[in-house]
């Protein structure tokens, strides 16, 4: 599934923007950038995305920036043996003039921005962050989701009224095959007598080979239970368990089709098979 989030926090004397993204992905396949400085954290980083996504490409990207430091500080230690210098230098030399503020300031190393070692701050810092981002990347991800469960839930609308089709068709195809049947063995028989008892019993075995009232039962479930599992709202992932009913409505489908014996249901069941295989194009991507 696609998504964006991003969130930005302090860490240490840093300002730091993160920024997460997904796209489809049968599997949880993570890419980090991080700044050197926090390359240390890229394992905890890492697990706090595999919890809040289990599925896509994620690429999550972490931009940092010095805060404001302090203001330039003057060496007095230096500026006071620079003014000693100069003035030795004036009275050995006789010079005309005094020493002045300005020139010993411009000396080199009088004035300097205060030395100080950069401040990472913690990982629990970072992964607050990380954690926001995410959060907001989820909500971006449920509202596509939402979107994602109506298209699926109009295909499965489909395939519903297909297999009502084939419920209506199927006691009537029975009919029709056993009067062929009996069509054929007066054409062989040629007028001779025929075992009636045998030729219900051949109409009976028939009747049973092409009954697919079991496996439309069954679909029928898979299906209640495929949209039972789109109305869930409780965040948890639902891709595994709805590829599993597709594999089991497929399974259902071949059947049906093994068993039809007539175009009309060989049609809808051939349109049923397409409309699984445009849900399983969904759903390899959802979460």
């Amino acid at each position: 599934m696609t998504g964006f989030g991003q969130a930005e926090g302090t860490v240490g004397t840093s300002r730091v923007l993160v920024e997460v993204r997904t796209v489809n992905h049968r599997f949880f396949s993570p890419s980090i950038k991080l700044p050197g400085a926090y390359g240390r954290w890229e394992a905890e980083v890492r697990e706090a995305m595999r919890v809040k996504v289990s599925r896509g490409h994620v690429t999550l990207t972490a931009r940092s920036e010095r805060l404001a430091t302090q203001a330039m500080a003057i060496d007095e230690a230096r500026f006071a043996a620079i003014v000693a210098q100069l003035r030795g230098l004036h009275d050995r030399h006789g010079l005309t003039g005094g020493v002045d503020l300005a020139t010993v300031l411009r000396m080199p190393d009088v004035m300097a921005a205060p030395r100080e070692e950069e401040d990472t701050g913690v990982v629990g810092d970072l992964l607050a962050i990380v954690d926001r981002a995410l959060e907001a990347l989820g909500h971006a991800r449920t509202d596509e989701g939402q979107r994602l469960a109506a298209v699926l839930q109009e295909r499965l609308d489909l395939v519903s009224g297909a297999l009502q089709r084939i419920a209506q068709r199927a006691p009537a195809r029975v009919v029709a095959q056993r009067d062929r049947l009996r069509a054929s063995v007066r054409e062989l028989t040629d007028g001779l007598a025929v075992d009636e008892d045998r030729l219900a019993q051949e109409i009976a075995i028939l009747a049973d080979r092409m009954d697919v009232s079991e496996e439309l039962d069954r679909f029928r479930s898979h299906v209640v239970a495929f949209q039972a599992v789109l109305a869930e709202s409780g965040g948890e992932p639902v891709g595994k368990r709805l590829g599993f009913l597709l594999q089991e409505m497929l399974r259902e489908a071949n059947t049906t089709g093994s068993k039809a014996a007539d175009a009309a249901i060989l049609h809808d069941v051939v349109g049923v098979k397409e409309e699984l295989e445009r849900i399983r194009e969904q759903v390899e991507n959802l979460e």
